[in-house]
């Protein structure tokens, strides 16, 4: 019943945007059907060597996304595990959730240039700061009887943090990656669009050149597409590998 629903909405969604398309309302060129666009997204993968550009957007955010996890969750677990840590760190981290990572493009370029290396940094300031908190959170959220049954036990403060508090909280750690990289997508373009010669958002700036609103909104359905993928193999893995919970 729910898989039906869902794909009524969508059913509904793309013919309200045909029929959109296609009334007097808005001119052809401004937006082309879905089937313009699907035809402009064969055309770009096979005769443009888009199929090139999908794969250097794919690479940049998972490299970026692994090195903030690697900064975040070692923070976050610090932060959720001892307070003095948390009282050290978070009044300096969480001010930085709330700066716009696209105000950083300006010394990103002067520091980094115009390479991989300044839309890696921009990726990476995009989620970094709500990774840490999340994950903090995460491992806060542990039921604390437990922890206190495991001292009680005779744990040590080490076996309490490997034994007891990365275990109960590794199926939230994986959740939280998963709603995180959704949000790292959504930066992909901002971090593309300027001095790119490659990947989605540089096509897409290319179309905007020429007006080709479809190559615009082909290259806006395969990021939806990829982020889908995505959120579809983080749920496959936290199926796989927390099967008590379901």
């Amino acid at each position: 019943m729910k898989f039906a629903l869902g794909i009524s909405a969508w059913a509904l969604f793309i013919l309200s945007w045909h029929l959109l398309a296609k009334s007097s309302l808005t001119p052809d060129a401004l937006l082309p059907t879905p089937g313009t666009v699907v035809t402009a997204l064969y055309d770009l993968i096979a005769e443009r060597g888009f199929g090139v550009d999908i794969w250097q957007s794919v690479k940049r955010i998972l490299i970026s996304f692994a090195i903030a996890l690697a900064i975040a969750l070692p923070l976050g677990i610090l932060m959720g595990s001892f307070p003095v840590v948390e009282s050290f760190l978070n009044p300096l981290i969480s001010p930085f959730r709330y700066l716009p990572a696209p105000s950083f493009v300006p010394l990103l370029l002067m520091w980094l240039g115009t390479g991989d290396g300044q839309k890696i940094a921009l990726l990476i300031l995009g989620v970094v700061w709500f990774l840490v908190t999340l994950l903090m959170d995460n491992t806060k959220a542990v039921r604390e009887e437990v922890v206190e049954c495991s001292r009680t036990l005779g744990a040590t403060k080490k076996n309490v943090l490997w034994h007891v508090i990365l275990p109960a909280s590794l199926p939230s750690y994986v959740d939280t990656a998963r709603q995180m990289m959704a949000v790292s997508w959504t930066y992909l373009v901002i971090a593309e669009i300027v001095a790119a010669t490659d990947g989605i958002g540089a096509m897409m700036m290319r179309a905007k050149r020429f007006v080709r609103v479809e190559d615009i909104l082909a290259g806006i359905l395969v990021i939806g597409l990829l982020g889908l993928l995505f959120d579809l193999i983080f749920r496959l893995l936290h199926r796989l590998w927390f099967r008590y919970l379901y």
